[in-house]
């Protein structure tokens, strides 16, 4: 059916993919997004080497907190919205709608796609906050959910819901919400597979100038601060884990090498495309992943199957507790965790959204929003459950590391869970290689959704423009630990966190576009 409200035609516009690119040096751009961000991330560079590095943290640290401590209803009502408007669409008739039109076929099988999902959305949180953060909000490491009492049963309970509050519906609507976006007026509309083209309906032809211009080399620069914060930071835990197994020390000279290693092989994927590459990586990782999972989960059998229930019951009964940002006893924790983690999430949303984008083609509506929203928790669910319960119970019963001692290292602490498990060692190098995998994939599909962006929307660039990226990405954490270790990395981190604040603006315009969007398209 055509709804009665078309009050105006994406197809008129006469602009086309690529139109304004610039074919040099084996490159294909659009001059000025790339030419824009390419110079702002060469003038950061600049003043990282020549500026110290505790005085950026300071002073970008001073507006995260800012953000954080007057715009925190913002941040989770958005998200409150996000997670109603994705359920909504699933249950809308507008769940018909397919991506690519009513014909179009998927590229890629379920499971590949889930598993592309999967590992670009927070695979690689999973493995670095599923024990930590439980033990966190048990023990009161900073704070507690909703001022419970740590160490006891009822801190257990929330503990394990106000993770799953974190990592469940919340930063997967988010993510579902560019995902779906860019999707529809790309593969529907025809438009380029940039952030722009999602304001047509708002903007008109204006979005092809610099009012477009703008939101892509902003989402530019947040993806790419975004990833380099996760290598950076993601190279001192697989440092760590090093350290924690064979012995070498976890200094800067490891941690370079890690992220060389794991840049070297995020080109080469990147080289191969998403099939020869990031699809390839994510299903291998994810059979890691799961037989991971599954050791973990039989060894201790009784308490992971103890602390699921335990798990969906905490996150269902504290769900309206923890998404009502007013009158919150614990307003230092909500701050401290809750709210960074939304602005985190937004700030990440164009590299996952733009990811998820690209290879949901042949989706309708209603089973690109399930997948993306509800087989995720489900799964999240049972990652968290394992691996958290598990930990918890090491504490509440003064078993291994964590129970002398509690939460002391976030990057160690699932490496100190394995301690008091069976073939330790093993799984410590296991969970080495998912970290460094997961990176990779998240590298080289961060490069393939930047090298989208700048190539004015284009899905086939040439191959130095991809490796070009995911180059700079490697250099720019490389380089960031190099000249100020953690204090710079923790600057960098604090810089794409403040870029949460317009994004989430940008998010709630991108749901009033959308269903604009879907008011003008045939779905049966």
């Amino acid at each position: 059916m055509m709804s009665k409200h078309d009050k105006y035609s994406i197809e008129n516009t006469d602009y086309t993919v690529g139109q304004d690119n610039i074919q040099k040096w084996g490159f294909d751009v659009h001059n000025p997004v790339f030419g824009t961000s390419a110079g702002l991330i060469a003038l950061f560079l600049v003043a990282v080497l020549i500026s110290d590095p505790a005085t950026a943290k300071t002073a970008l640290n001073g507006v995260k907190n800012s953000i954080i401590n007057n715009f925190d209803a913002l941040f989770i009502w958005s998200g409150n919205i996000f997670v109603i408007f994705c359920l909504a669409l699933i249950f809308s008739p507008y769940g018909k709608i397919r991506i690519g039109g009513q014909d179009a076929e998927t590229d890629y099988s379920r499971v590949s796609w889930l598993s592309m999902l999967f590992a670009a959305g927070m695979g690689i949180g999973l493995m670095f906050w599923s024990v930590a953060e439980p033990v966190a909000y048990y023990t009161g490491w900073y704070e507690t959910p909703l001022g419970v009492t740590p160490n006891t049963p009822e801190a257990a309970k929330l503990a394990m819901g106000a993770t799953m509050y974190h990592w469940g519906f919340h930063p997967w609507a988010i993510y579902g919400v560019v995902a779906l976006s860019l999707a529809f007026f790309a593969y529907n509309k025809g438009l380029p597979l940039s952030i722009r083209s999602i304001f047509y309906p708002l903007l008109g032809d204006r979005v092809w100038g610099w009012a477009g211009h703008i939101v892509d080399i902003f989402a530019v620069l947040a993806t790419l601060f975004g990833l380099a914060t996760s290598l950076g930071l993601g190279a001192q835990q697989a440092a760590s884990g090093i350290e924690h197994v064979l012995g070498f020390k976890s200094d800067i000279t490891l941690q370079i090498g890690v992220i060389a290693v794991v840049t070297l092989l995020a080109v080469f994927s990147v080289a191969r495309g998403i099939d020869g590459g990031v699809k390839l990586l994510s299903n291998i990782n994810m059979l890691v992943a799961v037989a991971l999972l599954v050791f973990v989960a039989l060894v201790g059998f009784a308490v992971s199957m103890g602390t699921i229930p335990t798990t969906i019951s905490g996150y269902a009964e504290n769900f309206f507790a923890l998404s009502n940002p007013h009158g919150r006893e614990d307003e230092t924790w909500m701050h401290g965790w809750t709210v960074f983690y939304w602005a985190w999430w937004i700030s990440w949303s164009p590299f996952v959204g733009m990811f998820i984008a690209r290879v949901s083609k042949g989706r309708t509506v209603r089973e690109f929003m399930i997948a993306v929203l509800i087989v995720p928790t489900f799964v999240t669910v049972l990652w968290m459950s394992v691996f958290g319960g598990q930990a918890i119970d090491q504490v509440i019963n003064g078993v291994g590391v964590l129970g002398e001692n509690g939460l002391t290292s976030v990057p160690l602490a699932m490496y100190e869970m394995f301690e008091a498990l069976p073939f330790s060692n093993v799984l410590s190098v296991i969970a080495i290689v998912l970290v460094m995998v997961f990176f990779i994939t998240s590298s080289d599909s961060g490069s393939l959704v930047i090298d989208n962006i700048t190539a004015g929307g284009k899905l086939d660039s040439p191959m130095p423009q991809r490796i070009f990226w995911a180059t700079i990405e490697g250099a720019i954490a490389a380089v960031m630990l190099y000249v100020g270790g953690t204090q710079a990395i923790e600057a960098l981190q604090a810089g794409a966190i403040s870029t949460g604040l317009p994004f989430t603006i940008i998010l709630l315009l991108m749901c009033v576009s959308l269903i604009m969007g879907f008011r003008t398209e045939r779905y049966r």
